[in-house]
């Protein structure tokens, strides 16, 4: 490996397993301190211990967790330098008008409120060291608008809205935001497919590149770009690491009139 974020601190929430666990073993590699702010203990700590980091509880919808996270980060390592938001939990597929008002305000709390609040508290340390790294990771789900995940396309695209709006607003201060739309063989795609098997073929086919991407192999080198020196001149933005997905839109067509 290159060491791109050698003694660079980093804080991934959602690291126990899929896209989160991906990029937290990436950023090991890379020479970085990796914190693991996971709801699931077990994995958590699992994952921490692979990549010799810091494990800590934290469900992102108590904003107490997630500003609690960012401590620790700051007083394992005595700063911090990166945050990856890419907690999600929950949802279900599921038509429009059969949303309850408390599956959107959790998604809304996982998706948006949780970046959020990591993104406010992990700010004053990059702003007093002039340099910090955001990476939001959002969702084709929003972009295409695929039936049956309202909660989750609603809170990724906020969460895009937050990107592009703090990017703007944090440029003079040396902290980046960017948000990556992954298509990946993650947690919530194998949730996705348990209730609709016949998606998973559907899903490659209709890829450009005739897959949906690995975690570690094809969306961590991109986050690890996004964390690094590299970067620095890239703010705002959202990068499709989708093998071309977003070009003509994904073919996600359950039947939910069989519910």
């Amino acid at each position: 490996m290159s060491g791109q974020l050698a003694g660079r601190v980093a804080l991934v929430t959602g690291a126990g397993a899929g896209i989160g666990e991906g990029i937290a073993r990436k950023f090991a590699d890379e020479g970085a301190h990796v914190v693991v702010a996971e709801y699931d203990e077990e994995s958590g700590r699992s994952v921490a211990d692979a990549v010799g980091g810091t494990f800590v509880a934290c469900d992102v919808t108590v904003r107490e967790q997630v500003e609690a996270a960012v401590a620790a980060a700051v007083a394992a390592y005595g700063s911090i330098d990166v945050v990856v938001n890419n907690a999600w939990g929950g949802g279900s597929i599921s038509r429009v008008e059969r949303k309850t008002d408390e599956a959107l305000l959790h998604g809304m709390q996982v998706g948006y409120l949780g970046p959020f609040w990591a993104m406010t508290a992990a700010l004053p340390h990059m702003k007093e060291r002039g340099w910090g790294r955001v990476i939001n990771m959002c969702s084709l789900n929003g972009v295409n608008a695929h039936m049956g995940s309202l909660e989750y396309n609603a809170a990724k695209e906020a969460l895009r809205a937050l990107t592009r709006t703090a990017a703007r607003e944090w440029a003079p201060t040396g902290v980046t935001v960017n948000a990556i739309c992954p298509a990946a063989k993650s947690q919530a795609f194998f949730r996705a497919i348990g209730e609709y098997p016949e998606l998973e073929a559907l899903a490659d086919a209709a890829n450009p590149m005739g897959r949906m991407g690995d975690p570690y192999a094809d969306i961590a080198p991109v986050a690890v770009f996004l964390a690094s020196e590299g970067s620095s001149y890239l703010t705002g933005n959202t990068l499709f690491v989708d093998g071309g997905s977003h070009i003509n839109g994904a073919a996600w067509a359950p039947d939910l009139d069989a519910e």
